[in-house]
């Protein structure tokens, strides 16, 4: 690894690209027409993965001939089967799933920050390779620690994980990732927006040195220019479309609203306009707040965010993917982590921290070619905010005013305790109530919360690494079965 200096990090270098390549007409390109196994060909072609989209037709013949992957793309533009597929052809090509009788090391690692995301690659994984179930495995908080050691222990090929967990797991040797051969990192600005830096470094470093790395992020500002590049070698850069900015297909709206107007507005939204809503809390608390409002106001709804535990959030995710529940309320946990196609609405019922969680956040609508409205309400002292939005995304609103004879919401409405006996108590109960110290303290709920805290809760990590130094690299050796040989160019 380089060592940082001031001027360093004042004036980063960016990694080495061997090539760039900024766009690809994937329109008369086809999966059979990459160099993969007939195998492999005829899966994609079952499970109804046809045209490839242009980050997909450009990151996947550079990745099957060996080379690291530096790749920018805006969300929902297929990044996930961009490095599945040379995964998968690599490991096919170089070993057999596990046995009883013969267990393999593990070949593959993919990072990411959320164990949503980790699910559904996960998902897209079994779609390609259907009755491989032990050949990957899921790694990460938030479920069951004794199922995925000996989910482990089996010899799966491939590992899925976010790295609070795995990085656990190295560090009671609990598994061994010095066979690995492949590494992805994916979502690599949002894993350093939640602390895991740490992580990634200590994991890094028991790798092989000699190892092909895929890294995917939404944004490439120079933190990551400078992090990224101890990790790859002489990458491929794979740049498509603007990543830093909302996508052209999504129709931007702002309604200036009354806060306590706010829920009126979003009933009437979801009354006279069709299809799904994901709609965006600041907390928690908020989240359950406006899901309970809105089921009183007869829609069908569901929530998720940090104290939902994993089951209760992939009930709530399917149930909003099959159409059950109309609206999903989330904190920002979803904002990367789901991955529904035709969410027809986003509604930002309270301003994002900054810029990139509002990307990020409008990023769930408008996905692979289709269309989209995001709407974001903005109280009048919020004004500046907005505009403050439009100035550094160098995009443009469409103001609209709320009716102002919209009903008003009523919360923590003062109680009359001298009216009839009895009619004290029964106001009492009923009073909705707020704990301030919870809204105060909620990982995404605080405008001031650090970054890494609120992922921390929401991942399900259950401690903090930020203070933990990183280990030493360890180029390792190949071991069990034939050694996998990189297929780099000359």
């Amino acid at each position: 690894m380089s060592t940082l200096t001031l001027d360093s990090i004042l004036n980063p270098e960016p990694a080495k690209a061997a090539r760039r390549i900024t766009n690809t007409d994937a329109s008369a390109v086809h999966f059979t027409d990459f160099n993969i196994s007939d195998s492999l060909k005829q899966r994609l072609s079952a499970a109804g993965f046809v045209t490839p989209t242009p980050v997909q037709a450009s990151a996947i013949p550079p990745a099957l001939e060996g080379d690291d992957i530096l790749a920018t793309a805006s969300t929902g533009t297929g990044k996930t089967l961009s490095f599945l597929i040379p995964m998968i052809d690599r490991m096919e090509g170089i070993s057999q799933p596990s046995t009883k009788t013969k267990r393999n090391p593990i070949l593959a690692l993919i990072l990411l920050p959320t164990r949503e995301l980790a699910m559904q690659v996960l998902e897209n994984y079994t779609k390609v390779c259907p009755g491989l179930k032990n050949d990957a495995v899921l790694v990460c908080g938030g479920l069951s620690e004794h199922s995925q050691l000996d989910a482990l222990s089996r010899g799966p090929r491939l590992v899925v994980a976010t790295p609070g967990r795995l990085e656990d797991f190295l560090r009671r040797k609990s598994v061994s990732l010095k066979s690995v051969d492949m590494l992805v990192l994916d979502e690599v600005d949002r894993m350093l927006d939640m602390g895991f830096l740490p992580a990634i470094k200590r994991i890094v470093g028991a790798l092989p040195k000699d190892r092909q790395t895929m890294c995917y992020s939404a944004t490439l500002d120079a933190n990551i220019r400078e992090i990224v590049k101890d990790y790859v070698h002489e990458p491929v850069r794979v740049e498509i479309g603007q990543t830093s900015k909302p996508s052209d297909r999504v129709e931007l709206r702002v309604y200036t609203v009354m806060q306590d107007q706010k829920l009126a507005q979003l009933d009437k939204m979801l009354n006279e306009e069709e299809g799904s809503y994901l709609v965006f809390s600041r907390t928690k608390h908020g989240a359950d707040r406006i899901g309970r409002k809105l089921e009183k106001l007869g829609h069908k709804i569901e929530t998720i965010h940090g104290d939902r535990s994993q089951s209760q959030r992939s009930a709530a995710l399917k149930k909003f993917s099959d159409g059950k529940a109309r609206v999903l309320v989330a904190t920002d946990v979803a904002a990367r982590g789901i991955d529904v196609s035709n969410i027809a609405h986003v509604v930002n019922y309270d301003l994002p921290n900054g810029s990139d969680d509002f990307v990020h956040r409008i990023g769930r609508t408008g996905r692979a070619g289709a269309k989209g409205i995001a709407t974001t309400f903005v109280t009048p002292l919020e004004k500046g905010d907005a505009r403050k939005l439009e100035r550094e995304l160098k995009i443009k609103f469409e103001w609209l005013v709320s009716d102002k004879n919209l009903a008003k919401e009523e919360r923590n409405r003062p109680v009359e305790l001298n009216s009839k006996p009895g009619d004290d108590m029964s106001a009492l109960l009923s009073m909705e109530t707020r704990s301030w110290k919870g809204e105060g303290s909620a990982s995404q709920g605080h405008q001031s919360a650090p970054h890494h805290q609120r992922g921390a809760s929401d991942t399900g990590r259950g401690r903090s690494h930020a203070g933990q130094r990183s280990g030493g690299r360890s180029s390792g050796s190949k071991s069990g079965g034939r050694a996998p040989q990189r297929r780099r160019k000359g």
